[in-house]
């Protein structure tokens, strides 16, 4: 059964302490009418004030650094089917980096009713055929394929986009435009950074304005995110990889921030984790860095970059869930998501978002 939210977790945390009952009727399936447009849970200072997003640049301080995470949503999704006639739907996890050498290969996940063998032809949109080249990716969950040129060409040519599970509608332009941040700029992810969707050209001027930073990192989001933990001991859990590149100039406008008394502030988890991740890897001090990360963050968990994270509503008994309660306190974010269900906001992608505060 969910749990309730409770003053203590005790000190071995089990899955059960990040579920929560959601009526399906607060899943959002389209996007608010205009980005900004979305509603805001303010979650600082132990409280819970219910504001628009629109309100965000008076909720910061001059000398504040948001980081973003300027990954670019690829339309990953293909539908074919085997030279036997059996349908096959592919989810392209990662475009390989040698496909810039000609090799063109990519990892994918497959749904198919017999799985392809090594050396088959996989037709898809009735425009070009696929090779798989066998199993692929951590524990051989993935398929590698060859495509016969540019992946991301024909994705983005014969590609559906990858709305998350939770959305029943088919992909449609609109969601082609709004599951994309209006400052994405590297093609790779097979699901947007959320929170970053509510921000529009008004909003950004504002935070200008407000005297506000802005910095950027690159994490690639993997389906993997939308996966459950099935392990009731967490410790147990193994996490999904994704590629990050924290740069220089974010590193140095981050160091900038904090000797001037400002604060950072994550927007979504992605962004985090490629911070938290940076610092991890560099033991403990925020540098440069490119690479793979798999960090699982939970509470007790030892926060170097983070001040603030702006993020949207997560599942139950998810990994998202565990992050925000390391940040913010656990209590406090059953408390949070109990008064959000109450409220009536609209949950996960394309929902309203949280503001916290470590």
């Amino acid at each position: 059964m969910p749990t309730t939210p409770t003053a203590s977790l005790p000190a071995t945390h089990t899955l059960d302490d990040f579920d929560f009952e959601l009526p399906g009727a607060l899943i959002a399936q389209e996007p608010a009418p205009e980005r900004s447009a979305s509603r805001l849970l303010d979650g600082r200072q132990g409280g819970a004030v219910d504001r628009h997003f629109a309100d965000l640049p008076g909720l910061l301080q001059p000398g504040d650094l948001l980081v973003f995470n300027n990954t670019r949503v690829i339309k990953a999704r293909l539908l074919g089917a085997k030279r036997t006639g059996g349908g096959v739907e592919a989810l392209v996890e990662r475009v390989l980096p040698d496909s810039a050498a000609g090799r063109h290969g990519v990892w994918a996940h497959l749904r198919a009713s017999k799985s392809p063998r090594a050396g088959a032809l996989v037709r898809f949109a009735d425009a070009f055929d696929a090779e798989v080249l066998g199993r692929a990716g951590p524990e051989n969950s993935l398929f590698h394929l060859r495509f016969p040129s540019d992946p991301y060409a024909l994705l983005q040519q014969h590609g559906h986009v990858p709305l998350p599970p939770y959305i029943t509608h088919a992909d449609t332009a609109d969601d082609e435009r709004r599951y994309q941040t209006v400052f994405a700029r590297h093609p790779g992810a097979v699901a947007a950074p959320t929170a970053a969707l509510h921000f529009d050209d008004a909003v950004l001027a504002a935070l200008q304005a407000r005297g506000v930073k802005q910095a950027a990192v690159t994490l690639h989001v993997g389906a993997g995110t939308f996966q459950p933990v099935r392990e009731h001991d967490l410790s147990k859990h193994r996490m999904h990889s994704e590629w990050f590149d924290v740069g220089a100039d974010t590193v140095a406008a981050i160091q900038q921030t904090q000797a001037s008394g400002g604060r950072v502030l994550a927007v979504g988890t992605t962004t985090l984790r490629a911070l938290e991740s940076a610092a991890r890897n560099a033991g403990g001090a925020l540098q440069p860095f490119v690479g793979e990360t798999d960090i699982f963050i939970t509470p007790g968990f030892d926060f170097r970059v983070v001040d603030l994270l702006l993020t949207n509503f997560h599942l139950p008994k998810s990994t998202l869930m565990m992050l925000v309660s390391a940040l913010a306190g656990h209590a406090h974010v059953m408390a949070l998501y109990r008064h959000a269900i109450e409220q009536r906001y609209r949950f996960f992608s394309y929902g309203d978002c949280m503001l916290l505060q470590r």
